[in-house]
């Protein structure tokens, strides 16, 4: 199980400077020219839905994803000149997701106990 996963990634590519209208049919119909596309998914803004300008492109073996990069790094589509390379494992960079987390801060806002006051309301400068 484990050789299948890594076998995975080393067909996986990552596909970025992609024009915004750049759709999954788009990139099945160029890599298709490379081999056998597993899948294709064009990463979108989660709130407006729009390109985020890149993509994963799976190919069914690591030779089709080395044939894919030697065929379209560096191809222009859409005046804009591609950048394909194998897709590296997503990173845990330590943060959650959202909005979670810890904060930092005073608070502030009227009486929601922010500030830097002491408890009888009077100020700590004097």
């Amino acid at each position: 199980m484990k050789r299948r996963k890594k076998e995975r990634m080393e067909s996986k590519l990552y596909v970025g400077n992609l024009p915004y209208s750049t759709t999954e049919d788009d990139l099945r119909t160029l890599f298709g020219q490379a081999g056998k596309v597993v899948s294709a998914d064009v990463i979108k803004d989660r709130m407006s839905g729009t390109s985020k300008g890149f993509a994963f492109v799976q190919m069914e073996t690591p030779a089709e994803a080395e044939k894919a990069i030697s065929m379209f790094n560096g191809y222009k589509m859409g005046n804009r000149e591609l950048k394909v390379n194998m897709a590296r494992p997503k990173e845990d960079t330590g943060r959650g997701g959202g909005f979670g987390g810890p904060r930092g801060g005073s608070g502030g806002g009227y009486n929601r106990g922010g500030g830097n006051r002491d408890r009888d309301g009077g100020s700590r400068r004097f």
